[in-house]
């Protein structure tokens, strides 16, 4: 018996894919609008610029505010 020889076949380099500006930009829109949202809860939601009466809010976000070094007390 004979053994099949393996031919070495040349691949090509990978092509990148480009992606279009008009596709990326609602969702980098949408992340900066959802980090702005999540940093004012976790940074400002408390005292005068209160938007949501009473402290659910800081108790429910207390622990990341020490986290990410925001002071609350």
């Amino acid at each position: 018996m004979t053994q099949a020889s393996v031919s070495a076949v040349p691949q090509s380099a990978p092509v990148p894919v480009a992606i279009p500006l008009r596709e990326l930009l609602p969702w980098a829109v949408f992340g900066l609008l959802l980090a702005l949202v999540l940093i004012y809860f976790v940074g400002a939601e408390e005292g005068a610029v209160s938007m949501v009466s009473g402290q659910n809010v800081h108790e429910f976000v207390h622990d990341g505010r020490h986290l990410l070094g925001f002071p609350c007390h």
